[in-house]
């Protein structure tokens, strides 16, 4: 059992796009969560008008090895959802000031939270591999998540890795269409679904650039043309007023995706923050 899968997280975000077999599972799942763990792959398939195969074989879409694996995690998961309840519970006043601090900290923290639950460190070194081999990185994004990509920009241009990153849509297509399959593509998108963004992955798609994509996890146009999905989750609505904690669970991805490829070859890396240090940052 690996502690940082979440069955709750995995399977709200995958329903949107499961068939119609697998989403009465996970509906049942979500709505009883805390009766599964005690069920039998039989019963649960009774309960859900689904079969046991439909239902093992959703086990392992989600990152389970199969069913048993699956309700172990469960346990788990609802016995630290309860202390976290309690904890959030316990704070909020209505219509106060500090209740507004307080309320969108926690979306905040709970969303870094259950990001780390979605993280596959072989996933990670796997994206790792493809920016240390990739001759330039190739970052899109559009709003929100372009302010994510400026910020990947300036964190590998201190380690001299070449790469790209341009606010206007259009200067994005044009990078996408002349990229390489030696390049490698960080697409960054909480939706997946971005028109723009979409057809950026299209035009790297077609040039055999290998793309990353940092979105939800959910079986969507962008992750189904990445090489590699690092998923993020957010305590927000697709459709809000605005990207707040999917902005910060995307800026941490960032973070821990540098970090990385920055472990990789420490000591040239730390050699090369020295070189590049500015007046600045001596004073």
């Amino acid at each position: 059992m690996n502690c940082l899968k979440s069955v709750l997280i995995r399977a709200k975000q995958y329903l949107p796009a499961a068939s119609g077999a697998e989403q009465g599972a996970l509906r049942y799942l979500l709505e009883h969560s805390e009766e599964v763990p005690q069920l039998s792959v039989k019963e649960l398939s009774r309960r859900s008008f689904s079969s046991a195969a439909t239902i093992v074989r959703l086990c392992r879409k989600l990152g389970f090895e199969g069913y048993r694996d699956l309700q172990k995690q469960l346990l788990f998961e609802i016995a630290v959802r309860t202390q976290e309840e309690s904890r959030g519970n316990a704070r909020v006043t209505a219509g106060s000031t500090s209740d507004i601090v307080y309320k969108i900290t926690y979306r905040n923290i709970a969303s870094l939270e259950e990001t780390v639950k979605l993280v596959e460190p072989r996933v990670l070194e796997q994206a790792v591999d493809m920016i240390c081999q990739a001759d330039s990185v190739l970052l899109f994004g559009l709003g929100a998540s372009q302010l994510v990509a400026k910020d990947a920009y300036l964190k590998f241009l201190r380690i001299n890795k070449p790469c790209s990153c341009c606010e206007d849509i259009h200067s994005q297509y044009v990078i996408a269409q002349n990229s390489k399959p030696n390049d490698v593509a960080i697409v960054i998108s909480y939706s997946g679904r971005t028109e723009e963004i979409v057809r950026c992955a299209e035009y790297l798609k077609s040039q055999g650039t290998p793309i990353i994509a940092i979105t939800r996890f959910e079986l969507s146009p962008i992750s189904r043309m990445a090489a590699c999905c690092l998923n993020v989750m957010a305590s927000e609505e697709l459709y809000r007023s605005g990207a707040m904690s999917s902005r910060i669970a995307q800026l941490n991805m960032i973070d821990i995706l540098y970090t990385a490829c920055i472990n990789r070859n420490i000591s040239q890396n730390v050699r090369m923050f020295s070189h590049n240090r500015l007046d600045t940052d001596r004073a």
